[in-house]
């Protein structure tokens, strides 16, 4: 028996899941988000692999305009629907698939009185029923495990409501039954009857005119559902009947026979009561299935829903996309994060993508990337900027999962060579028109991205404006990553508390940017570096260095050594660590085979101590049965058996409370146990170092109640916890 479904006050949905227009919620959405925006951090890109995967208009729609939240409620909401989404996906359960076709139309035609549904509507109905029917029993008994998800299913039941109706009136092809009415089964049994006369006598019509050779090489053919002769012209006036058409050339008249004519006609007749009764059949299911327009409403707003969301969890997937840890409070802490645009070109082409960890946080909130052009600094800006902007809009990004983001009020960037061509702008200009309008809304929940800060201008002029304007942004609390060349923006940044240097390494040996960020120190831009990359001649560079203050050669050249330094240390460490891990294995397993060997002897030795008491045991029962008399009395040998076993027992006694005391002996001896080095203070985020005497210290990316994957610069690796020490937070 199918269930009821609520009345249409419960089942009508809320106001904010009706079909939304592009504009709907603006005070939800972030608004200094502009096109421009968009295109600087290529989320034009995003929108339009999201757009890909849509299957319905509503859901393509909102992947054309999608944009990112400033009301967090909603952001979250979006983003731990699309999680336990995903969840489903990587849990492989049997849920169905959701790219069934909207139903809005249909709604529409329900809502006008009097209205009739089509035989393709009625089906697409069904469809959409049965298919959130499929959606409920696979999710049946886990609202704990999917609260959200859930929450977007209140409004619908698993019913038969709408499918039974639908089923008694068509067959599985989406055809109306002829037992949908009993007056529908009279006429199609007369339209069959009619039709096998129509036929008999058409061929054998066709057979006379065969054998009077008037017949085309055709025969025949069908007119406006009308069987007809295929006659030469030549014979056309020779048969009776209807002349229907001529072929192109005229050669080929087609005759309807006159034998035929009114069997036809009455063909006809039958075909237009056919279609008058399936009208009122189909008027008579819209009225049964208007009463259920409140749930039919309420399928539409699942199914939209469920197609957003399979369509996020699908770029989730194919870009390696997760949900990091979400904060109240601004700023983040990327780790192992990739851009996703690159990420997927890579992929497709099979080179490998360099992930970046960088966090900013109100102690540490304005980054300033220096190194070489093509080094990796704009990248790594946009990563920073299309992350955030995806994560606000309910999108799952490609970064380690123990990575944390909290959300911002704006997202302003300025990227690129822009011109204003429209107003006559060259780039100096449009930055300066574009930074005047940051300073206006800059504050502590604006995410600024400045590539190539203070460019376009004079450098020295230029330069000391962009200082000016860095520490104006600094002073309102904005978070920001920065990219430059100029050295006073580099120095400032080093003497800011809350503002820190990172540079993007560069191999001078090999002349090639390694697409890394070091956090800490400034780098070089290596301009004459670049310039023997693409060819420049020595005598040039050097004639170029003369003209230089031999300070500013010599600082950059500084600069330059102590990267390469820190590149050779990192490696260097890199494999120091690797050998101390892979000695630490190595070590462990020592003990462990030595522990083994130990407990193999006791054990052995605990075997010969029992085999030999057995044994000895066995030559005193030897000698009682020697002794026992079978036709005499026994009492002196009864006698010695019972002293000789009151004796064993008192034996086994002693040896145990021997063993209990020197059990507790032991224990008040052994020695009390060592600290643990913190290690109930080790959590995610945790600065930590190897207990034995290790000195690199690494981040906590990964843990569980034994093991720890700990970061030490760019390698990896899984520790047990009580071989950590904790350093920090």
């Amino acid at each position: 028996m199918a269930e009821k479904h609520p009345s249409p006050k419960r089942n009508q949905p809320p106001a904010s899941q009706k079909r939304p227009s592009t504009q709907a919620f603006v005070g939800d959405y972030m608004g200094a988000f502009d096109q421009q925006t968009a295109r600087d951090l290529e989320f034009n890109a995003i929108r339009t692999l999201l757009l890909g995967y849509c299957h319905n208009p509503t859901a393509q729609e909102r992947a054309q305009n999608l944009q990112p939240f400033r009301n967090r409620k909603r952001m979250v909401r979006a983003l731990e629907e699309t999680k336990e989404f995903l969840q489903i996906r990587r849990e492989c359960l049997p849920f169905p698939a959701v790219g069934c076709d909207e139903i809005h139309r249909e709604i529409e035609r329900l809502s006008i009185r009097e209205s009739v549904l089509s035989e393709p509507q009625f089906m697409r109905l069904r469809v959409a029923s049965e298919t959130i029917n499929e959606v409920l029993a696979a999710l049946k008994g886990r609202d704990a495990m999917n609260p959200r998800i859930f929450y977007l299913l209140r409004n619908v039941l698993s019913t038969t409501e709408l499918i039974d109706p639908i089923d008694g009136v068509f067959d599985p092809k989406g055809q109306v039954r002829s037992n949908a009415s009993s007056k529908l089964v009279s006429i199609r049994e007369d339209m069959i009857r009619v039709r096998r006369s129509i036929n008999r006598q058409f061929i054998r019509v066709m057979k006379d005119c065969g054998e009077r050779g008037w017949l085309a090489d055709t025969k025949e053919g069908f007119i406006n559902d009308r069987r007809v002769l295929a006659i030469n012209s030549t014979h056309k006036r020779k048969l009776t009947g209807t002349v229907l058409g001529q072929s192109n050339n005229g050669s080929i008249t087609f005759i309807e026979p006159g034998i035929n004519v009114s069997l036809n006609f009455e063909m006809e007749m039958l075909r237009d009561d056919e279609r008058k009764e399936i009208l009122r059949i189909l008027r008579e299911l819209t009225q049964k299935i208007r009463k259920h327009l409140p749930l039919i409403k309420a399928y539409q707003v699942l199914l939209v829903e469920l197609d957003w969301m399979r369509a996020k969890v699908q770029l989730a997937q194919d870009m390696g996309g997760d949900l990091p840890g979400l904060r109240s409070d601004s700023g983040f802490h990327l780790i192992q994060a990739y851009h996703p645009i690159l990420y997927l070109q890579n992929e497709k082409a099979g080179l490998k993508t360099e992930p970046q960890t960088l966090a900013l946080h109100q102690k540490a909130r304005m980054l300033v990337i220096s190194g070489p052009n093509a080094g990796g600094k704009s990248i790594t800006l946009k990563t920073v900027g299309l992350l955030q902007t995806m994560l606000q809009s309910g999108l799952m990004i490609p970064a380690h999962p123990n990575s944390e983001m909290g959300a911002f009020d704006a997202i302003l960037t300025d990227i690129g060579d822009n011109q204003s061509i429209e107003n006559q702008l060259s780039t100096y200009s449009y930055r300066l028109n574009r930074m005047k309008g940051f300073l206006e809304v800059a504050d502590g929940r604006v995410l600024l991205l400045l590539d190539e800060f203070g460019t376009g201008s004079d450098p020295e002029l230029g330069g000391a404006l962009a200082e000016v304007f860095f520490e104006e942004l600094y002073q309102r609390g904005c978070f920001g990553v920065i990219t430059t060349h100029y050295a006073n923006i580099k120095s400032r940044a080093a003497q800011l508390p809350h503002a820190f240097n990172g540079s993007m390494r560069f191999d001078r040996e090999s002349l090639e940017p390694l697409f890394k960020l070091d956090i800490g120190t400034p780098g070089s831009s290596f301009t004459f570096e670049v310039a023997a990359i693409n060819g420049i001649g020595d005598d040039l560079i050097n004639r170029a260095k003369s003209k230089l203050d031999g300070r500013k050669v010599r600082l950059d050249e500084l600069i330059g050594e102590l990267q390469k330094e820190k590149n050779t240390l990192s490696k260097i460490t890199d494999r120091s660590l690797r050998k101390e891990l892979e000695n630490e294995q190595l070590r462990a397993q020592l003990e462990a085979s030595e522990a083994h060997v130990e407990e193999r002897s006791i054990q052995q030795q605990i075997v010969a101590e029992e085999q030999n008491d057995a044994l000895n045991r066995g030559r005193r029962l030897q000698q009682f049965v020697d002794r026992y008399q079978v036709d005499s009395k026994n009492k002196e040998l009864f006698e010695d058996v019972k002293k000789y076993l009151a004796m064993e027992r008192s034996k086994m006694d002693d040896a145990t409370k021997a063993t209990i005391a020197k059990r507790k002996a032991s224990a008040a001896r052994a020695p009390k146990k060592r600290p643990k080095h913190f290690v109930d203070r080790i959590q995610v985020g945790s600065i930590v170092r190897l207990r034995n005497g290790g000195k690199e210290r690494g981040e906590v990316i990964e843990l569980n109640p034994r093991h720890a994957l700990v970061l030490f610069g760019a390698f990896r690796t899984r520790v047990e916890l009580e071989k950590l020490t904790w350093v920090a937070h």
